[in-house]
């Protein structure tokens, strides 16, 4: 897990099958004293996180395809949660 930022959304005209239903967000990992780390990415969301929001990110295949109920998913990274 780690901690990052949403930046904003993304919208494709054409995209997997896997990714119907599923919003993508553009996130922002942190370094642990909140400063941007690596590049950002898009990442999947179900529990609705919005623009400025800090998130919890997971990379872990097994938890994306769990959530998706897919094995079948070209995702690497889910919000798993979001700061209080």
């Amino acid at each position: 897990m780690q901690l990052a930022k949403v930046y904003g959304k993304a919208n494709a005209t054409v995209k997997s099958p896997a990714l119907t239903g599923w919003r993508l967000l553009l996130v922002q990992p942190l370094k642990t004293d909140g400063t941007p780390d690596e590049f950002p990415f898009l990442a999947i969301d179900y529990l609705g996180s919005r623009v400025g929001d800090t998130v919890m990110i997971t990379t872990d295949g097994a938890a994306v395809r769990e959530m998706m109920k897919s094995d079948q998913t070209p995702v690497r990274y889910a919000i798993i949660g979001i700061q209080d």
